[in-house]
């Protein structure tokens, strides 16, 4: 030790106290101890001067005097030491280095100078040990600081054995390529400090892990397998017995530990990349291949478990055993509130995103097969208002279900698995091969003929597309609304109108109800856009492009449809630049009006495009977002208390692509056609045609009679005339998916009580104990959820104060049933291992998955009197 650190220690020492005893057996400062000691001090030599002038000295010194007692002498012992009492209010001073480390780290226990000896290599860094210093306790042990000094070493966020490996295994990721046998600078740093041994009986006792060539490659093996047979319902895979940790009671700490790394947000993707390389390193898809969703249904360590529940799932829904609903939902939602398919997590993982979207898909697809049971027989309807009435009510679900079906498997489809494959091709058959053949036959039966729809194009319960302004706008205007607005989003179908009004209905201040309207026909974009302003006639422009015209005026851009609402105090506008004017330039823009026609477009830009035709589906979700935005933007910033959404026309489409069964060759156009499209014809005089349904657009859009009119052709069902320019997406016919159209009313709730709320939901059972390592919690549901009463995910701990005495594990209550049964939820809690208070209350603790807010606490007592056991 240098002798300026030896005056800093005694200057430390004397700060705090005013005499000192410094025995140096070995008399190796007797010469030096004078110009050691602070100026300040004085120094007496316990060795030439006799105790009792000691304490002479010592009483007659005055307030402010310290005194350096200095003796080149082993400390006497207590019995014959005549400055005891002295020596009990004074400090004792050591000038070797653990001596002051002892010091200077608040340690009470002398016991530990040789093991701080030991650690000479560690404590030789002032950073290290001034870091190690904010650990320490007065009463550590040699153990306790050999673990707070590789907690430094690998600079962990706590000094317990979890925060280091969260550390330590991290560093086998190189550029994010996992190397388990790579030695990291963390790694190299504990050997160098000669902590490696000290590391491994750490790890042997939180874990139970030892072997005679101890390494990090063969303790992740270990504890992730652990997990693994802990989670398995049966027998976990013979290949797999030798990993598992031998003593159980402790594999416990290791399972909660992987939990507690694959749900950490800092580092849920180093486990994903390590678990991964152990996963294929085992040849795991092989080892489980055996094993049914339910054997698997509460592990989560290895993606190769997700995606064999999902191939397991995917099999049933297949062969038919997908009929059991409540079974299969039940997975999914487990596997849901688990780590590989959470969607909390999919924005930062293209895994855990496409599997999330795995489940969905065969949500869709089960619920897809469910519904179609039920139809078997197929579709037959009294007259055109039972079928336009079921569709809109029922039969739209086999649209919204496939739509849904493809949007998930084709998010799954750039991770070049063929996980869904098969299902995808079961799933067109049904659609494209059954309901849409077996939808057009029927629907053509009450469509055509004497009192068919296509000879009046009413029926009594809805509102025809051409009457919107009059029976939607007008009377709001004059009910005492001060402004309306108008949002008409082009092929917005009637299914996905019916989701968005769910999702708008899940929030607080809005209130969507979606009624239907018997849409124009042909239902194309320039004829529904027209019908959808206010006019009092509407006809056909005799022109190349057959514009359209209301009250005599073109209405085919935006700018025109503005013009003309101008006439009724409105104004028209894009969607995009109506958002880009924000919100101060936005009421600027409205304050004059009444009237605010808003146009969006997205799903026919892309869809009505051969070459964009494919991203369809995608378009209808980008629509729901922007749609919910722009709703948002309306109410929240220019102060709407109305809004209105609708369309011009919806869209038949299919993701295989079309033979030439389903084009309905004309062979010539007829003579005197105008306009002919993949899905009408239009023309004056043109006759009527066998092939097509045929009619005029005076009766099917309300167009003045004569010249004002276009007589039309429309392939029956799912026909197209042609295939140029796309065929996979079209409109313009008569199918319920094309003129069903939506009409969506908005408001915002000002009702206290119709605002939404959280779902409750309560512990079932009065055991308050924890007896196992494993124990099983089921919570009820305490009602549906609904439009006004939300799904919520929660995290579900055991905790001791604010620690965690196990994993956390996430729970969601989202279940619409009305059976109680249904509504039961549960979650296996893994409790780490240890020593409990039994008389002491620990807590079963629920915080919301996404505020983190507290909505459960449950006091319970953990007595592990099985622990081994289980």
């Amino acid at each position: 030790m240098s002798q300026q650190r030896i005056t800093e220690a005694l200057s430390s020492l004397f700060s705090t106290n005013p005499i000192v005893f410094w025995h140096d057996a070995d008399g190796e400062f007797t010469s030096s101890v004078e110009s050691l000691k602070p100026t300040e001090i004085d120094l007496l030599y316990l060795d030439v001067t006799p105790w009792l002038q000691v304490k002479i000295q010592l009483e007659k010194a005055g307030r402010g005097r310290k005194f350096l007692l200095y003796s080149a002498k082993q400390e006497p012992d207590p019995a014959s030491d005549w400055l005891l009492d002295v020596r009990l209010r004074s400090k004792p001073f050591r000038a070797d280095n653990a001596s002051i480390l002892l010091e200077d780290l608040g340690l009470t226990s002398q016991q530990l100078r040789p093991h701080l000896k030991a650690r000479a290599k560690f404590l030789r860094a002032k950073d290290r040990v001034d870091r190690l210093k904010k650990w320490v306790a007065p009463n550590d042990d040699a153990d306790d600081l050999d673990r707070k000094m590789i907690g430094v070493l690998v600079k962990a966020d706590q000094p317990e054995l979890p925060a280091i490996l969260l550390r330590l295994f991290p560093a086998l990721l190189q550029d994010g390529v996992a190397n388990l046998d790579s030695v990291s600078k963390l790694w190299a740093d504990v050997v160098a400090n000669d902590l490696e041994e000290a590391f491994w009986s750490l790890v042997a006792r939180e874990t139970g892990y030892s072997d005679a060539t101890p390494t990090l490659r063969d303790l992740l093996f270990r504890i992730l397998v652990s997990d693994l047979s802990r989670t398995v319902s049966g027998s976990c895979p013979a290949q797999l017995s030798h990993f598992v940790l031998s003593d159980k009671a402790l594999a416990a700490n290791a399972s909660v530990f992987a939990s507690g790394w694959r749900s950490h947000m800092q580092h849920f993707g180093s486990y994903d990349a390590l678990s991964g390389q152990v996963g294929r390193e085992l040849g795991l898809d092989n080892l489980i291949s055996g094993l049914s969703a339910e054997a698997l249904a509460e592990t989560m360590t290895f993606e190769e478990v997700e995606r064999r529940i999902i191939q397991d799932l995917k099999g049933r829904i297949i062969s038919g055993a997908g009929a059991d609903m409540d079974s299969l939902r039940s997975i999914i939602a487990r596997r849901r509130d688990g780590h590989w398919a959470n969607k909390l997590l999919a924005h930062s993982s293209p895994t855990t995103q496409a599997l999330a979207a795995c489940y969905d898909a065969l949500e869709s697809a089960a619920a897809f097969f469910e519904l179609k049971a039920k139809f078997q027989a197929g579709f037959s309807f009294v007259n055109a208002e039972a079928g336009l009435v079921t569709y809109q009510t029922e039969l739209f679900r086999f649209d919204q279900l496939y739509r849904q079906f493809n949007h998930a498997a084709d998010a799954v489809e750039p991770m070049g698995w063929a996980l869904l494959h098969e299902l995808r091709e079961r799933i067109e058959n049904g659609y494209s091969g059954w309901f849409v053949p077996q939808l057009g036959s029927a629907w053509s039966k009450v469509l055509e003929g004497e009192g068919g729809l296509l000879s009046r194009w009413k029926i009594s319960s809805w509102e025809n597309q051409q009457d919107f302004f009059t029976r939607h706008v007008e009377v709001h205007l004059d009910s005492g609304i001060k402004r309306v607005f108008v949002v008409i989003s082009d092929a917005f179908r009637y299914e996905a109108a019916e989701e968005l009004v769910r999702d708008i209905n899940g929030k607080s201040r809005f209130k969507a109800l979606l009624t239907p309207m018997l849409g124009v026909l042909p239902s194309y974009t320039a004829l529904g856009m027209a019908a959808l302003l206010p006019h009092d006639t509407l006809a056909y422009k005799q022109n190349s492009n057959l514009d359209l015209a209301t009250d005599g005026s073109v209405v085919s851009t935006v700018e025109q449809r503005s013009e003309q609402l101008a006439k009724y105090r409105g104004v028209a506008i894009k969607a995009d630049d109506l958002l880009a004017l924000g919100k101060d330039k936005g009421r600027e823009f409205v304050r004059d009006q009444q009237v605010i026609y808003v146009y969006h477009d997205k799903i026919d830009l892309l869809g009505d495009k051969q070459g964009s035709e494919q991203e369809t589906f995608d378009a209808v979700a980008q629509t729901l977002n922007e749609l919910n935005q722009l709703a948002s933007f309306i109410v929240n910033s220019l102060n709407a208390s109305l809004v209105l959404m609708t369309a011009d026309h919806g869209f038949l489409y299919q993701d295989s692509p079309l033979d030439d069964a389903s084009k309905s060759t004309l062979g010539d156009k007829p003579e005197g056609t105008l306009k002919a499209k993949k899905r009408y014809l239009l023309g004056q005089g043109i006759g009527e045609s066998s092939k097509a349904w045929c009619g005029n657009t005076h009766v099917t859009a309300g167009t003045t009679p004569g010249d004002g009119s276009m007589d039309f052709w429309v392939p029956r069902g799912a026909a197209r005339f042609h295939f140029a320019g796309g065929a996979r997406f079209v409109h313009g016919s008569a199918m319920p998916q094309e003129i069903v159209i939506p009409v969506i009313t908005l408001r915002e709730i000002e009702n206290e009580s119709a605002k939404t709320r959280a779902v409750e939901f309560s512990l079932l059972g009065s055991s308050n104990k924890v007896v196992t390592n494993k124990q099983r919690f089921e919570f009820i549901q305490n009602e549906p959820v609904s439009e006004r009463v939300l799904a919520r995910s929660v995290l579900v701990s055991l905790r001791d104060g604010e620690a965690l005495i196990s994993d956390e594990l996430s729970v969601t209550f989202d279940s619409t049933s009305g059976l109680m049964d249904e509504r039961k939820r549960s979650v296996m809690l893994t409790v780490k291992s240890g020593s409990y208070d039994k008389a002491k209350d620990h807590f079963l603790i629920a915080r919301d998955a996404q505020t983190k807010v507290e909505v459960v606490r449950i006091p319970l007592k953990v007595d592990l009197a099985f622990a081994n056991d289980f």
